[in-house]
């Protein structure tokens, strides 16, 4: 195992170990919260990602390296074998099956973890519901974290509610329209593509993994009470009734920015721009538009009349949204997005525009002061960045949860809008939010609210830091115990 600490054992502390899957949208928030409990909660901590699957390399390394400077452990597990899995395996079960097959690597670092210093918890992530097993073995506490939102984790809820005791293969589908707490309606194109059709392996994946979700202590999730009270109060319902563990609100944990990001060319073109002028367009480090979509939304930008700076990526030349292991760094030398943009486009919006191929550094770009809107696949981590900004969204949701997102920012939360993905609709939802009277400067409103809420939830005293505080509280008191014993 690789490990940037010459030793655990030089901390007296009680020591935490938080376990991510790969890709950015899991390790950046991961990261984050070890890096609060070390700094602000008195603890040790661990952060263990894999070999296998390392998404998005350079933000990766990236983010591995700004734990260099505090006290935060990194490990990285030993690769294990996924050859027998089929070529077109769903994401979810390699991951699922990844996390599964590490355990024996897993177990040694615990134990030697354990020998060294009081274990506090172990932290897994999402997919790593069967590393709690292990847990039990050494008889600490168990949590799951999540990247997402409590309005996800309701889902997966109301999910392994709906399909209690059914054996695999007589699992139910969730309904057309599902009413959440606080006004939240979803509908059956707002699932995510895990919860769409009950046949489907997947499916049957999450309900296993909702499941053992029951024997963990509680959850720690990447958002913050003010953002969700309804699925925050139906959690909480939830832990009572003893039919899911109790859900700790502990966000936003966002990524720090560098100093290296504002020597970025993008952030010195913002530089020169009027004050609130600026379309941000970007799509995250998994989202992949295609062809056809990279031309509407070109047009769209292009009739807009805005200003923009566009994160443009290698178009998805098979129809799909994703590419979550195609990160920041890993597209082909020979391929260059931005000859997929439609003929002439950048001559004219040249000066009013700026597209950059793959990456920009975006904790730097959404609170720059010409920043005024962001387009955006409604990912949470760009979401809880944007909110932290005070930056309204158009959401364009690919994959994966964030139509989910898209659903909860656009007709509950209010900081969103939604058009479809056509050059008409995109070009007046753009003018809209950076200008319009009506729906926009309702956004606007409730984006510069929602900004105060999030900083205030994350400041000592605020809803977020207090649910961190417990639980650290209920682990630092328990390892002592275990040690006392």
């Amino acid at each position: 195992m690789e490990s940037s600490a010459s030793t655990v054992a030089a901390s007296p502390r009680p020591h935490v170990v938080l376990v991510a899957s790969p890709g950015a949208g899991h390790l950046i928030p991961m990261a984050e919260l070890a890096r609060r409990l070390v700094a602000h909660h008195s603890l040790a901590a661990t952060l263990v990602t894999f070999t296998n699957l390392s998404a998005c390399p350079d933000a990766h390394s990236a983010v591995l390296s700004s734990l260099s400077a505090t006290e935060v452990s990194t490990v990285a597990l030993p690769a294990v074998s996924l050859d027998d899995l089929p070529s077109d395996a769903h994401i979810g079960t390699v991951l699922l099956e990844l996390m599964g097959r590490s355990i024996p690597h897993l177990r040694a670092l615990l134990r030697d973890i354990s020998a060294a210093a009081p274990l506090a918890a172990l932290v897994a992530d999402l997919f790593g519901s069967t590393m709690l097993s292990l847990a039990t073995e050494l008889g600490v506490p168990s949590y799951i974290f999540s990247p997402i939102n409590l309005t996800a984790l309701a889902v997966v809820h109301n999910a392994v509610e709906l399909n209690d005791g059914a054996a695999s293969g007589e699992y139910r589908d969730l309904p057309d329209v599902l009413q959440l707490p606080g006004g939240v309606l979803l509908r059956r194109e707002d699932y995510a593509d895990e919860f769409k059709n009950s046949k489907e392996p997947i499916y049957a994946h999450v309900i296993e993994e909702g499941r053992r979700y029951r024997a963990a202590d509680g959850f720690m999730v990447n958002t913050f009470h003010e953002m969700e009270p309804g699925n925050a109060e139906e959690l909480k319902q939830a832990a009572e009734q003893g039919t899911f563990p109790p859900a700790y609100p502990v966000g936003p944990l966002i990524r720090p920015s560098s100093d290296e990001d504002a020597a970025s060319p993008c952030i010195q073109w913002l530089d020169r721009q009027p004050t609130g002028s600026v379309v941000y367009v970007s799509f995250g480090s998994a989202g992949a538009l295609s062809v056809e979509q990279t031309a509407e939304l070109a047009a769209g930008l292009e009739d807009s009349g805005h200003r923009f700076l566009w994160v443009v990526r290698m178009p998805s030349l098979d129809g799909g949204n994703s590419s979550m292991f195609r990160g920041h760094g890993s597209d082909k030398d020979d391929e260059d997005p931005l000859a997929w943009l439609p003929e002439g486009f950048l001559e004219r919006t040249s000066g009013r525009g700026l597209a950059v191929a793959s990456w920009a550094p975006q904790v730097r770009v959404l609170p720059h002061p010409a920043t005024a809107a962001f387009v955006s696949h409604c990912g949470w981590n760009s979401t809880l960045e944007s909110v932290a900004s005070g930056v309204p969204m158009v959401a364009w949701p690919l994959h994966s949860e964030q139509r989910t997102n898209t659903a909860l920012l656009s007709e509950n939360v209010g900081v969103a809008l939604r058009p479809r993905a056509a050059r008409a609709e995109i070009a007046a939802a753009v003018r809209e939010v950076m200008g319009g009277e009506e729906k926009g400067r309702a956004v606007r409103l409730q984006a510069g609210e929602l900004q105060q809420a999030a900083a205030r939830a994350c400041a000592p005293g605020g809803s977020s830091w207090q649910m961190l505080e417990e639980v650290a509280g209920k682990w630092k008191a328990a390892a002592l115990g275990r040690q006392k014993q």
